[in-house]
């Protein structure tokens, strides 16, 4: 539950972190899953990561654009922080939303070239958390 005397910032940096927790979890599951050879669970846990990291992604986009509109309240430090991220996250979001757009589809196999990928994805999608949640996070949180 949000405190209902917590800035607008903080309330969203929780959300978010939230579903950072959830992302971890469901790609945890999709490598469980496709190790063991269950495919079809695979798939399943797939289609939620999906769902959930592209509401993810594009909630960040209208929550940074907002934040840039109203730049003559920001901090020029927390201004130039959210101009970084979005620009040097674009490359990886495109990938990120090709490879689940490709992978999520009932008639597309989950071969060794899927895992492959996903785990090499998944590596950079963590990081990314990392650098965002010990970076961009704490100062909005201020």
């Amino acid at each position: 539950m949000f405190n209902i005397f917590a800035s607008k910032n903080q309330k969203i940096v929780k959300k978010w972190k939230k579903e950072h927790q959830e992302i971890v979890i469901l790609a945890t599951k999709v490598i469980e899953a496709y190790s063991t050879h269950r495919y079809k669970d695979a798939k399943k846990y797939l289609k939620e990561l999906n769902s959930l990291a592209v509401g993810h992604i594009m909630d960040e986009d209208i929550q940074f654009f907002k934040l840039l509109r109203e730049k003559r309240k920001q901090d020029p430090h927390i201004e130039n922080m959210i101009k970084e991220f979005t620009h040097s996250f674009q490359n990886t979001k495109l990938t990120l939303m090709n490879f689940l757009y490709k992978y999520t589809k009932d008639d597309v196999e989950l071969d060794n070239e899927f895992f492959e990928t996903f785990n090499k994805i998944v590596g950079v999608v963590g990081s990314r958390i990392e650098f965002e949640e010990t970076n961009l996070y704490q100062e909005l949180e201020k």
